[in-house]
């Protein structure tokens, strides 16, 4: 049975930067408000222009709560900087949670995950959490979706459904995504933790309560998928391509962690495999019995027009 966390664990946060000199500063604040008594920050900057290395060595100069280390990144997009994070040796901490560089945490964010992930105890466990949709200046003016079915490896395999701006992982899952990052790539950071955790038999908790403003601008590398719109533009795009692209890029990185897989999950990736590459009047009863599924209604139509058209 886990146990609640207490104020002197350690928590880790891995903070992927670039050109982020307008927001970082607000983020870093909102990190120094989290209620631990030690909190490791470790910075990895991909080659900013801008003042965001400026900003992040003065907050490295005041820091008191715990280590403070401002890393040079692999510069090669957002996926590769938050892996060189993932991988590093030197990251020791009983929780670890992914930071972007221009949102805003809530007071109680991370301990309101680690009061969960504690009922785990020595199992890999990660939290992921709605967010609240901000604009540039932080005020709300929305929510994320809120998904209702279990998540779990056959959700994983075809959807990603927690942003890693809110996600914390116990030290379990932490190693587990310290090997798995250390043996392959992957298209997102979260997507990759959702589909080794699950996929490795851990446990994963979507909280509907949000703790995160995601703030909305016009540097987002990856925006928020609020709204019919955004939904559409993303239905569009898997029909594009990208969304097989995407699950190519998954399926050869869970190959690369086969042997971190329990047995239910290598069968369901087996069958899933299967429905990507089945004779057209095959395609769609391989993948039902795959039991891959997406979160909503027109989500899972468009998974199933997806696999029609071969474009899983």
């Amino acid at each position: 049975m886990g146990t609640t966390p207490s104020t002197g664990n350690r928590l880790a946060v891995l903070l992927a930067t670039y050109q982020g000199e307008r927001f970082i500063d607000e983020q870093l604040s909102s990190i120094e408000a989290q209620s631990w008594t030690h909190i490791d920050i470790w910075a990895s900057d991909d080659g900013s222009s801008d003042g965001t290395l400026g900003v992040l060595a003065r907050w490295a100069r005041r820091w008191r709560r715990g280590k403070f280390v401002v890393l040079s990144g692999p510069d090669r997009g957002f996926a590769d900087n938050f892996r060189s994070l993932m991988i590093n040796p030197e990251v020791d901490a009983d929780y670890v949670c992914f930071c972007d560089q221009d949102d805003i945490w809530l007071k109680d964010k991370t301990r309101a995950a680690a009061s969960i992930l504690a009922r785990s105890g020595d199992r890999p466990a990660l939290y992921c959490a709605r967010t609240i949709i901000a604009d540039e200046w932080g005020h709300e003016f929305d929510r994320s979706p809120l998904f209702r079915r279990p998540p779990e490896f056959s959700n994983a395999l075809v959807q990603s459904i927690g942003g890693g701006n809110t996600m914390v992982m116990n030290r379990a899952a932490h190693r587990l995504m310290r090997e798995a990052a250390r043996r392959t790539g992957f298209v997102s950071h979260d997507w990759f933790s959702y589909l080794i955790v699950t996929g490795a038999g851990g446990d994963v908790t979507y909280s509907e309560t949000p703790h995160v403003r995601y703030r909305q601008h016009a540097g987002n590398l990856v925006g928020s998928n609020h709204g019919l719109k955004a939904q559409m533009r993303r239905i569009l795009a898997a029909f594009g391509g990208r969304f097989r692209r995407w699950n190519e890029e998954n399926v050869a990185a869970l190959e690369a962690c086969r042997d971190l897989l329990t047995p239910e999950s290598l069968a369901t990736l087996e069958a899933f495999r299967r429905a990507r590459t089945a004779p057209l009047r095959e395609r769609i009863a391989s993948l039902k019995r795959s039991g891959v599924y997406r979160q909503s209604r027109i989500g899972q139509i468009s998974l199933y027009a997806a696999g029609l058209l071969g474009k899983l």
